[in-house]
């Protein structure tokens, strides 16, 4: 596969666990490698309390598998370290995954046990992709799954994701772009921007306004860069002669203002109707000041037009991973005959066999299950909807699932998915899963 979204990052390949390497060795050793293998990728259990997950991810985890190779380097790397013998380093060397993936699209709601992501090759092909996988999977669809909640809260008000300052840089990206496939309406993040074709929104710190000898001064270098359009912060220090100046300079087409400390309901209230008395019934209010879905909710009486997110999305809002994890479920013997296989720990257990899932819809189109076939595909009785899409043919990146393409995508996904599920996914109080995983077999 070639990179499809065309920018510069570093191979996958060693965004890896040794013990993969190690496994491979031994498994080259067996004989045991080229044995036909599926690998599952799912959750046990939603984070406490939360009613419904969002698989995100996807896309970048397909592109990041364009650059999934050994070079020269690497090997080099490998071979010096003594991590792996020269008939694995040799093998490496002409490493290509030539099977198949299907999965969960991005955006699509995921319960206990939904075979999100299946990886369908020999053992050595697949085994290698686990850590670099759950790496991507577990922490975009933990930011989606918040920034979904997040936008369950906000109502018709938009939210913009602004938290690449609490985060690693290249998670600050992730993150913006998962926020986005969950309804987020823009990014701070420049890069987010030029990678998937994200919307981009920003306009001035308060280190801005303490640049200047007054805030006046500030205001009007602003409108004079950015035009009366912009959005002035008003909070640096006194939010009622602060708005007034804003008024005064900028008139009626003043764009909005945020406020970013002190009680945001009590103090949104008010300048709203300060604003409306100096007659900028247009201008919008934007709160901002470590906001989670929680804190959203509780401003839903406030007449805030907008949110911007940070910490608490980027860190999935209290669940900063969704705890999936990658199991072997089926194998070929040395017959060349698929056997069910799986962990029989009694905390960690696991349901072996190639997996099909549908999702129930009941007479109005709301899910009522999530209906996992085990070696066959669940029965469809008319207007129920299969949930498992081919992501990689025969090694090969089908059209789609990367990219701005990918994000539009998965972004009507999401919208689609929770327009179907049952209301229950509305309430931001601790419950059990929106609806049932039942299980299937022949």
């Amino acid at each position: 596969m070639s990179n499809p979204a065309g920018w510069d990052h570093p191979r996958a390949s060693l965004y890896t666990d040794h013990y993969e390497l190690t496994m491979l060795q031994a498994s080259l050793h067996s004989g045991a490698a080229h044995r036909r293998s599926v690998f599952e990728a799912f959750a046990r259990r939603l984070p406490d309390g939360r009613r419904y997950g969002i698989v995100a991810g996807t896309g970048r985890l397909l592109e990041g598998f364009a650059d999934f190779r050994f070079g020269a380097e690497e090997l080099d790397f490998l071979g010096r370290t003594g991590v792996v013998n020269q008939d694995t380093l040799d093998y490496l060397a002409n490493y290509r995954f030539t099977g198949d993936i299907w999965g969960y699209p991005e955006g699509e709601a995921y319960f206990p046990n939904s075979p999100i992501l299946i990886v369908e090759s020999t053992f050595a092909e697949a085994c290698m992709l686990e850590t670099y996988l759950l790496s991507v999977l577990n922490h975009d669809s933990a930011i989606a799954s918040a920034a979904s909640r997040m936008i369950t809260a906000a109502g018709n008000r938009p939210c913009i994701e602004m938290g690449s300052r609490r985060t690693h840089e290249e998670s600050a990206v992730a993150a913006a772009r998962a926020a986005v496939i969950a309804g987020f309406h823009s990014t701070s993040n420049l890069e987010a921007g030029i990678r998937y074709g994200i919307k981009t929104v920003g306009t001035a710190a308060h280190s801005f306004t303490l640049l200047h000898d007054t805030e006046r001064e500030a205001f009007e270098a602003q409108i004079a860069s950015l035009g009366v359009g912009t959005s002035l912060l008003v909070d640096t220090y006194d939010v009622e002669a602060a708005v007034r100046a804003a008024v005064e300079l900028a008139g009626p087409k003043l764009g909005g203002v945020r406020l970013d400390s002190g009680d945001l309901v009590a103090q949104a209230s008010w300048v709203r109707q300060l604003l409306d008395e100096l007659g900028n019934e247009q201008t919008r209010i934007m709160v901002t000041s470590d906001l989670d879905e929680f804190a959203i909710a509780a401003l839903q009486s406030a007449p805030v037009d907008s949110y911007g997110v940070g910490t608490s999305l980027v860190t999935g809002s209290g669940a900063p991973t969704a705890s999936m994890v990658y199991k072997l479920v089926s194998r070929t013997d040395d017959a060349g005959n698929f056997v069910s296989v799986a962990k029989a720990a009694k905390n960690k257990t696991s349901m072996g066999g190639r997996k099909y899932a549908l999702r129930k819809l009941n007479e109005r189109g709301i899910a009522t299950q999530e209906i996992v076939g085990i070696g066959h595909r669940p029965e469809d009785d008319g207007n129920d909807r299969p949930l498992l899409q081919q992501f990689v043919k025969n090694g090969e990146l089908l059209p789609g699932w990367t990219g701005h393409e990918g994000v539009v995508r998965a972004r009507q996904r999401h919208a689609d998915t929770m327009a179907e599920l049952p209301s229950v996914v509305n309430r931001l109080q601790r419950g059990e899963a929106a609806i049932p995983t039942v299980y299937e077999e022949n």
